[in-house]
């Protein structure tokens, strides 16, 4: 008789396609590890580990799966940082989180970045502990054999990897499960794949400096993280969740989210874990080739990035063999008996079930391919709004409004066939700069009126230029003319082409007078990371692919021009502020919170405009429709949820996360001051926006049906120097509170 399993759910069917392979070093490592351990004290006496707890977690077997090329040397180093990082996860737990000892915890984290210098001449305290001791001892083992860029980009990996388990801690105190979209951001973090992928570079090659922070290779290593995570989600749910009172888990939250059984949860995980690594896949396969030609990387330069993609499949495959065999996990089923319908089975051939690939790749992965664009879907359904904040207009609006018409009259906005002064007027973009900026000059909300006004040109304009015309190539050359209206301090800026070019030029110098250097250069940034993300809106469109669901939230934020609205909301914020504030996790959380909250407001309302009209696929309710292979109405719940619970983050971490921070940095009253008025500056934001939404004709059902739709202008124009929001709701700009719609 078979015994009845005691896992809360049975494991499901993974999608691997690569094959594990085992470093010959193996036996090498597990034995330098265990005295390198026992040196650094986290064994016997630790109050943490025994020699039998190393050695049953078997990290060097982790290591030389995920690791099989390197040398003996090599693979030794890797595992001892392992060792380090696991140890550390169970030393704070002990420590800090099974104590709700949140003081310590900080001052323990607070402490470490001490031994991560970058120069190594640097002298470091006295190790206190066996954390601090290891890490003292691999970092001066490790950075020389690397470039300071690739000693910056790891040593940042690791305070992610340490500091957010502050944020476990705190969501513990407090019994709260996170939102599926802050917890994807924040296990990203403290889950340590981003420094696994430090470590691949360690062990195969450094990405060229000039590529390591581009959108394609931040995909592959964002992909690679949100795969290992969810995958070990998947395996430690028991011990995490039923023993250890974790809440930080990929199952957990999707099951609170969803209000379904645990095995339900553990299927969409896995769903989520096999759309990330086919999103890994299009990357490697059509982005990177494309970024090295772009780029003009050489040969050697081209063979790092292959090799660096290499090794994070290999850490794939290699990670989920060693999850199917440690002692550390939940893992009955996971190393299945040989059946004559599979392929061969034994170490390293869990991804040998060519039935299971197949039908992943003909259901999962050809999913994203097969919407039929300009289906009737009828007016869009607006659900019931969770605005907690109270709509203030600006008393200057009529004038604005009044303004606005001939500004883009003289640009050309309304004069190139795509746009008349109806279309304009149905958009009454004013009114939206009215809401976001209650309290600005008639000059400010002349200017964030204006902004919106070019913005929500290009975002009509770009699809139906390059779209229709599937011109990737001019797409990109317009992103590299608009980047060249901007310029930093002398030098020329081109004639401009078009009416996008003309408006750019208009509102760059009227916007930047004021600024730093360094102001300069961080808005420009933020403007080419917007025109950059059109592009990639573009691509999609060419290849009719719906967007993987994770992808589509983080990338939206950049076409809705999340950056640019926040880089200008702090500049008007002084000094008083540190510049490390607004890049702790609870600011950066506060931020997309609101950002995520507007953007989904306006795919709720552009559904019709966007699917039925303009055949978009950037929406995201189509996103969870295509999938959960679900239905309109079904979907609009799932996304109404998310905004919901967004709006809620938003007001949790207003009320519990940012008195712990003004503690933590000891904030004077004036710094106080300032980020209490950020907080007011994005509550008119989101509640300006959803207004906006809500009173204008854009998106209106009896509208869209008297415009013609889908058209491409008569006048192509003979430089390709436009660029767009694309469709959706793109950036406002009030420069008191900067805001982004279209």
């Amino acid at each position: 008789m078979t015994q009845q399993s005691t896992q809360p759910f049975h494991l499901p069917r993974f999608y691997m396609p690569y094959q594990a392979r085992l470093n010959p070093h193996l036996d090498e490592a597990r034995a330098h590890s265990a005295e390198w351990a026992r040196g650094m004290g986290m064994l016997e006496g630790s109050g943490v580990w025994e020699r039998s707890d190393l050695d049953a977690h078997d990290y060097g077997l982790l290591c030389a799966y995920t690791h099989p090329d390197c040398d003996g040397p090599a693979l030794s180093l890797i595992t001892d940082w392992y060792v380090w990082v696991f140890f550390f996860d169970d030393h704070f737990l002990d420590m800090y989180k099974r104590t709700n000892d949140r003081e310590g915890g900080k001052a323990h984290l607070d402490r470490l970045p001490l031994f991560m210098p970058m120069d190594l001449d640097t002298p470091m305290p006295v190790p206190a502990n066996p954390v601090e001791a290891g890490l003292a001892d691999l970092w001066r083992r490790t950075v020389p054999a690397m470039s300071f860029e690739w000693r910056r980009r790891f040593a940042e990996s690791t305070e992610h990897l340490l500091n957010e388990s502050m944020w476990e801690l705190s969501n513990i105190n407090e019994g709260r499960v996170s939102n599926p979209v802050e917890y994807i951001e924040m296990r990203r973090k403290v889950g340590g794949a981003p420094w696994s992928a430090g470590l691949v570079e360690y062990a195969t090659a450094e990405v060229p400096a000039s590529v390591a922070r581009s959108r394609p290779l931040r995909v592959l290593m964002e992909t690679f993280s949100d795969a290992v995570h969810l995958r070990n989600d998947l395996f430690s749910y028991e011990r995490e969740v039923r023993d250890e009172g974790e809440l930080s888990n990929g199952v957990l939250v999707l099951e609170t989210f969803f209000g379904c059984t645990t095995q339900e949860a553990a299927e969409a995980v896995n769903d989520v874990l096999t759309s990330r690594l086919h999103q890994f896949e299009h990357t490697a396969l059509t982005e990177v080739p494309a970024l090295a030609l772009e780029k003009g990387l050489a040969p050697d330069e081209v063979g790092a990035v292959a090799a660096y993609a290499r090794g994070l499949q290999d850490w794939q495959s290699g990670g989920h063999e060693w999850h199917r065999r440690s002692s550390r996990y939940m893992n009955e089923g996971a190393v299945e008996e040989p059946s004559p319908l599979r392929g061969p089975t034994g170490l390293g051939t869990a991804s040998a079930d060519v039935g299971a690939l197949l039908a992943s790749a003909g259901v999962e992965r050809l999913r994203a391919y097969t919407h039929v664009p300009y289906q009737k879907v009828g007016p869009s359904r607006l659900p019931d709004f969770y605005m907690p904040f109270e709509l203030r207009l600006n008393p200057a609006l009529d004038g604005a409004r009044a303004r606005l018409v001939p500004w883009a009259h003289r640009m050309g906005i309304l004069g190139e066939g795509v746009w008349d002064e109806d279309k304009l007027a149905a958009a009454d973009l004013a009114l939206c700069s009215a809401g976001l900026d209650p309290d600005g000059s008639p000059e400010a909300l002349d200017l964030s009126a204006q902004w919106l006004a070019w913005g929500t040109y290009g975002d009509d304009y770009y699809p139906l230029v390059f779209g229709h015309r599937r011109d990737l190539a001019a797409a990109k050359l317009c992103t590299e003319r608009l980047s060249a209206c901007m310029p930093l301090a002398d030098e020329a800026v081109p004639a401009p082409a078009n009416a996008m070019e003309r408006g750019l030029a208009d509102l760059w110098p009227r916007t930047t007078a004021r600024m730093t250097p360094e102001q300069r250069a961080g808005f420009k940034a933020a403007v080419d990371v917007m025109t950059e993300s059109w592009v990639w809106e573009l691509s999609n469109q060419i290849q009719n692919r719906v967007p993987d669901p994770v992808d589509y939230l983080e990338m939206r934020r950049a076409t809705f021009g999340a950056d640019l609205t926040m880089s200008l909301c702090r500049m008007g914020h002084g000094p008083a502020v540190p510049p490390e504030v607004y890049r702790t996790g609870p600011v950066r959380a506060l931020e997309n919170s609101a950002v995520d909250y507007a953007m989904l407001v306006n795919d709720v309302f552009s559904y019709q405009k966007e699917i039925e009209y303009e055949g978009e696929i950037h929406n995201g309710i189509l996103v969870v429709q295509n999938f959960f292979g679900i239905d309109y109405p079904t979907a609009l719940g799932i996304v109404h949820d998310l905004m919901t619970q967004r709006m809620q983050q938003f007001e949790h971490i207003v009320a519990h996360e940012l008195p712990v921070l003004y503690k933590d940095f000891k904030l004077s009253g004036t710094a106080r001051t300032i980020l209490d008025g950020y907080v007011e500056e994005l509550r008119n934001w989101m509640a300006g926006i959803l207004n906006w939404h809500r009173s204008v004709d854009r998106y209106r059902a009896d509208h869209l049906a008297s415009r013609t739709h889908g058209f491409v202008p008569d006048r192509i124009p003979a430089t390709p120097g436009f660029a767009t929001f694309a469709s959706g709701m793109r950036p406002s700009w009030n420069l008191a509170g900067a805001s982004a719609v279209s």
